[in-house]
């Protein structure tokens, strides 16, 4: 089935209908407005509009007619093939990166507190004061962005300068990927990435055809099967497809990745060859040549390809605790107005008062302050620096630095299957023969059995297969008589070996190049050059297993196959049909004769639910096919029947009628396929294990314990979908799973809706083509039963359809979702996700290249996420509310100053207090926060039930920045009071014993917020005390040298320092015994 149905398209084109009405409506709307307005302002609306229009237009998508080997005849101008995952370009990095600044309130009312200094009227204090903490701030931002931007160009970079062939009529020459132009012909190497979307001219294998590797475009395992455009192939040399005179017209370039439309034309032949094309002769970007060498000519490049159509662009991503500082900010803005309103007002509204309320607004503007982003952008570096360096993950990286305390807030976690959490490498594990089971350890009795029953076998005459005895006529089925373990196990090996689409293929020897046919003496069958190429890892796993136990397919091709037994016979089959599997059948056969006794077999192997009604009775299959499952095996039943050559040659005739029949053509042919499939010989039934990456069920149970909701969302089918769930521990063993029944219409989907919502405590299994349907019909029902079930496994889903998935649970949960993956099918659902972890390993590094993070393994997530995503999200929300508490505190005294001194506008500490108090004095011990951890990693790891209390968000709320706020009005009250208490005769004197009190007890608050001292913290603490110490000889200014050396002036600080700060460490040692936290029980 295909991966995308027609609703791709269909969803595209419906999302265009909609839009243009909202567009033309919004038109309309303005339409009044302009109206009214005059006709200066309707020109320049109009230009404006204008502008917008061409910036923005898209570029209509077209088919075309591309010339093979001539670019320069294209009718139009097509992308550049090149990938780009930068954000900004040159023009654009600047303005770009300052509205995302300046989008945020707080930056944006600092830049107008800093602009406003430049009014007389309003200047309070030094220009620099103000603007050197934006300038700062803003200098940090620039530089992380900038470095951000260039690691991604360089990783761009890297891809687009890859080097491939190009044909040219004086040869091959050497072009970068990103030069590739429509129509070149170029020459793609094995293992090589195909660089663009092509169409398949010519290939140096025999037969015409390769395989190609999908899994970095649709998820899929399965090595797809390509086919040459026959008239190119059939060309006597490389250099004679620039003699002919040929082109390949086109569709326009579309999301739907398993489908294609063209024609081939050559023209100058007399009559003009025209070849229809399909998908199978199509190479897509991104995909990787599997066998020999081949050659295309471009069809799309760039944005156009299938790969980037299927990839969302990446946003700017914002944590969730920014969002909620953002929300403190306006929150602190609203109390700084009510507090310059009051002040105001008790003035009595004398004078100019509207510049009075403006003054106390400035004068109070530290209730807000500008450090709070850059503290908190350094400390998301620092964050990211911890992560690279941790030893236990290796190999971890921090692509976007700015949302590290997401990873403490994950709710939803969305993983792709293949390649993140198997390995994608099949292994046989069992083997059942009804009687008998055989298991990896007992594999050596089955190769037994397998040399004793090929030594009665009758030896051909010649060293070859083809017998030159006359071939004898095939006896019907024989009585039925107990057969020996060994025959039965023979004929089990030898179905398995027989029934599949494998083919081996020898690497050419040295010097050999690719367009030269392979020499007899290179199809030597020896088993170090010998590979196995399949469209499923599954056949290559059996046969490499028939292999092992003796029996060695060594040679295939369209019409024959050969196999070599232990004894070095080789035994020559010829394939006279071929059934290959479709998801809908469940099963594929293959009709072959025996040369050597003419003997004429069907073999067929399947699902358990398809073959149970194909076979005999027998009384053992369900159960052991349901024992296999549980263990996480995917299972495979191979049955057999033997045919007369009548019966064959009567099948045979019914069957060609039926394929060329011109109406129902699939319908009749299936029927004539199922007349065979009658009463047929169960031999045995196989297990193969896709053996996962290492630690994934710890590591699933782990999150699952943490409170975190695992979905699987793959591009495979059902079936290994769900045994993957099952082996993984991602479904447990107790859970029952509920596979949604494929749906096409309301009705349907509304009635298997209503069967799902009956179940308790369910896995859902669901296809891409059923989730489609239902969240066309039923989006908010299914989301909320979806949300309901401990684990949701999504199969046959497209890169789009895993992006949707991400962003519909974003909008019902309003939770933050995690999107892990590791190819290019990945990279939608992790830009679409709240945090993107890419895994580099097989498939490629598209999806940790596009990942905020990106890991070696699976298993990392877990230290990632409970150590990590800890840390990052209680000490950004320590920091960010002690830097707060910090505004507060000296707004606080500010406010107390200016009352008691009759409401005057003036400020308490200026010019280097300010800035110093911020920096210099108490800036390394509020930063060495970052340091700071509440539990041990050991800990967070052993109970990652404690992560549970992150997603609540209850480090940074509303209720605990009360508490600070409490804290900030109770100690600047305190503080300033004391001051003025203990002040004698001048008023210098309490700005030195209220400062120095102040810079005290916010080096003491530290000390009391720190949960685990670190050797830099108290060197921070030291260091900040001896920087004021000594700064004090210099500031005569605002001191009094002579009265800060006294003893008077040491006992008075001392005094209102230990004032404000002994009852607060009273509150937290009664709260840490009469409540503690639930972690602190563990620490103990």
């Amino acid at each position: 089935m295909p991966l995308m149905m027609s609703e791709e398209g269909c969803e595209n084109d419906e999302g265009d209908y909609h839009t243009l009405p909202r567009a033309r409506a919004a038109r309309r709307g303005r339409r009044p407005e302009r109206a009214l307005c005059g006709g200066w302002q309707s020109l320049c609306a109009s230009c404006c509009d204008w502008l917008i229009n061409v910036c923005q237009r898209k570029r209509e998508l077209r088919a075309r007619t591309v010339w093979l080997g001539h670019p320069e005849k294209c009718e139009e101008k097509h992308p550049r093939n090149i990938i780009k995952n930068q954000k900004y370009n040159v023009f654009t990095f600047i303005p770009g990166v300052l509205y995302e600044q300046f989008k945020f309130f707080l930056n944006l009312y600092f830049l107008v507190v800093s602009c406003s200094q430049f009014v007389p009227a309003l200047k309070i204090g030094y220009l620099y004061t103000y603007w050197a903490p934006l300038g700062f701030v803003l200098a940090v931002t620039i530089t992380r962005e900038a470095i951000d931007e260039f690691r991604r160009f360089q990783r761009d970079k890297e891809v687009n300068s890859q080097l491939y062939s190009k044909l040219t009529v004086r040869g091959k020459v050497q072009v970068k990927s990103s030069d590739i132009q429509v129509g070149d012909l170029i020459v793609v190497e094995k293992n090589q990435r195909i660089p663009s979307d092509m169409v398949f001219l010519r290939t140096s294998e025999k037969a015409g055809s390769c395989f190609i590797r999908t899994d970095q475009l649709d998820g899929e395992t399965d090595w797809k099967l390509k086919v040459a455009v026959s008239c190119t192939q059939r060309l006597p040399a490389l250099g004679d497809l620039f003699s002919i005179s040929a082109y390949v017209h086109a569709q326009k370039p579309q999301l739907d990745i398993h489908s294609f439309e063209g024609t081939f034309t050559r023209d100058d032949s007399d009559p003009p060859v025209h070849e229809s094309l399909s998908i199978e002769n199509t190479l897509w970007a991104s995909t990787v040549v599997a066998s020999g060498t081949v050659i295309g000519v471009v069809i799309y490049t760039g944005k156009e390809t299938r790969s980037v159509l299927n990839t969302s662009n990446p946003n700017n991503k914002v944590g969730l605790l920014d969002l909620e500082l953002n929300q403190l900010t306006k929150a602190l803005f609203l109390a700084l107005v009510a507090l310059s309103v009051v002040m105001v007002t008790l003035q009595g509204f004398v004078g100019p008062w509207y510049r009075n309320l403006f003054r106390f607004l400035l004068l109070f503007s530290y209730i807000i302050p500008i450090s709070l982003r850059v503290n908190l952008d350094m400390g998301k570096a620092a964050y990211g620096w911890m992560v690279m360096r941790d030893e236990n993950i290796p190999g971890t990286v921090v692509r976007t630095s700015t949302i590290p305390e997401e990873l403490g807030r994950l709710v939803y976690l969305l993983t792709d299957k293949t390649g993140t959490l198997t390995r994608n490498e099949m292994v046989f594990k069992r083997l059942h023969l009804g009687t008998v089971s055989y298991g990896t350890d007992t594999m050596d009795e089955i190769q037994g059995h397998v040399r004793a029953s090929c030594l009665q076998l009758p030896s051909p005459t010649g060293g070859n297969s083809t017998s030159s005895t006359p071939p004898r006529k095939a006896q019907p089925s024989a009585p039925k008589v107990r057969k020996s373990v060994s025959s039965r196990v023979h004929e089990a090996v030898k179905a398995i070996a027989l029934c599949h689409n494998v083919t081996p293929v020898y690497e050419s020897r040295a010097g050999v190049t690719a367009e030269t046919e392979y020499a007899e003496a290179d199809r030597d069958f020896t088993d170090e050059n010998r590979t196995y190429q399949a469209s499923s890892p599954d056949e290559v796993a059996l046969v490499q297993w028939t292999e092992s136990v003796g029996l060695t397919l060594v040679s295939r091709d369209l019409t024959s196959m050969q196999l070599r037994t232990p004894g070095g016979q080789v035994l020559t089959y010829s394939l006279l049909q071929t059934f290959p599997f479709t998801s809908e059948s469940k099963r594929m056969g293959v009709v072959v004769r025996d040369e050597s006794t003419a003997e004429i077999t069907f073999y067929m192997k399947g699902a358990d639910v398809a073959m149970s009604t194909i076979v005999q009775y027998n009384d053992w299959l369900e159960e052991e096919c349901g024992n296999m499952a549980r263990e996480g095996l995917r299972t495979l039943v191979v049955a057999k029947r033997v045919l007369t050559e009548e019966q064959y040659q009567d099948f045979e005739s019914r069957y060609t009628q039926a394929k060329l029949s011109v109406h129902d053509r699939t319908l009749k042919v299936a029927a004539v396929v199922e007349s065979l499939e009658r009463e047929m010989q169960l031999l045995c039934v196989t297990g193969v294990e896709d053996r996962l990456q290492a630690d994934v069920r710890p590591t699933l149970e782990m999150l699952r314990n943490a409170g975190i909701k695992i979905w699987m969302l793959t591009g495979d089918k059902l079936e290994t979908a769900t045994c993957i769930a099952k082996s993984s521990h991602l479904v447990s063993r107790t859970q029952d799973t509920h596979i949604f029944r494929p749906v096409s219409s309301r009705g349907e989907a509304h009635l298997e809706l209503n069967a799902f919502r009956r179940k308790q405590d369910c896995a859902l299994v669901l296809s891409g083509d059923s989730l489609e349907v239902c969240l066309r019909y039923y989006e908010h029902e299914l989301m909320e039963l979806a949300c309901q079930c401990p684990a949701v496994v999504c199969c046959r889903c497209s890169p789009t359809q895993k992006a949707r998935i991400v962003k519909l649970l974003q909008t019902h949960t309003h939770k933050r979702t995690c999107a892990i993956g590791d190819g290019g099918n990945d990279v939608s659902m992790i830009q679409a996700a709240d945090c993107g972890i890419g895994i580099e390993g097989k498939e490629g590094k598209a999806a940790s290249l596009a990942a905020d993070f990106s890991i070696t393994q699976f298993a990392h997530v877990g230290r990632l996420l409970m150590v990590h995503g800890r840390r990052s999200y209680k000490r950004s929300a320590a920091l960010g509310q002690f830097v707060m508490h910090r505004g507060l505190l000296i707004s606080t005294m500010q406010a107390v100053f200016s009352s008691v001194f009759y409401f005057a506008s003036v400020p308490l500490y200026q010019g280097f207090l300010m800035v110093g108090y911020a920096t210099v004095y108490t800036m390394f011990p509020v930063f060495s926060l970052v340091l700071d951890q509440d539990v041990k990693p050991e800990v967070a790891m052993l109970y990652p039930e404690l992560y549970k209390d992150l997603t609540k968000g209850r480090s940074l709320s509303f209720k605990t920045f009360l508490v600070w706020v409490l804290i900030s009005v109770y100690q600047g009250g305190i503080l300033m009071y004391g001051a003025l208490v203990l002040f004698e005769s001048e008023f210098v004197h309490v700005v030195a014993i209220s400062f120095t009190a102040l810079i005290l007890t916010e080096l003491l608050m530290v000390a009391l917020t720190i949960r685990t001292w670190h050797w830099l913290m108290v060197l921070a603490e030291f260091l900040s005390l001896g920087c004021y110490v000594a700064s004090l000889a210099f500031l005569n200014e605002y001191f009094d040298v002579a009265f800060i050396t006294t003893v008077t002036f040491v006992w008075k600080v001392s005094a209102v320092t230990v004032l404000s700060c002994l009852p607060l460490y009273v509150v937290k040692y009664l709260k840490r015994k009469l409540s503690p936290p639930s972690y602190s029980k563990l620490m103990s």
